[in-house]
């Protein structure tokens, strides 16, 4: 074997990833350390405490009331109401231009709300 081989190991030997093979069998040959056992005060006033069996909010034995829950989200409420508010105020934008656009170029005036508006136009 040539230096530059030898020199190529040996940086990929350093530098590479390796396979994992050593960490593993140092890993597994030491042992994994045992759970410090649990002492229990012995005593008539000790009782067993057992949890609840674990059980799925899925599986209910009464069916949901429909009426009782909300089926759309407030926000997505609050958006549509801030859409509708949005629209609402971009006609009547759009009719005060075209109030203007009426009365300044060709003498048409729709606001009746105007007092006096009837006699000028």
């Amino acid at each position: 074997m040539s230096i530059i081989h030898a020199l190529l190991r040996w940086t990929l030997g350093v530098f590479a990833p390796g396979t994992g093979r050593r960490r593993a069998a140092t890993r597994s040959a030491a042992p994994a350390p045992a759970p410090a056992p649990v002492h229990l005060p012995e005593g008539r006033g000790t009782r067993v405490v057992r949890l609840p069996a674990p059980r799925s909010p899925y599986g209910l034995p009464e069916p949901l009331d429909g009426a009782s829950t909300v089926p759309v989200r407030p926000y997505v409420l609050a958006a549509e109401r801030a859409h509708r508010e949005r629209e609402c105020e971009q006609a009547r934008q759009t009719r005060r231009r075209l109030t203007l656009v009426l009365a300044a170029d060709f003498g048409i005036d729709l606001d009746r709300h105007v007092i006096g508006a009837e006699r000028v136009a």
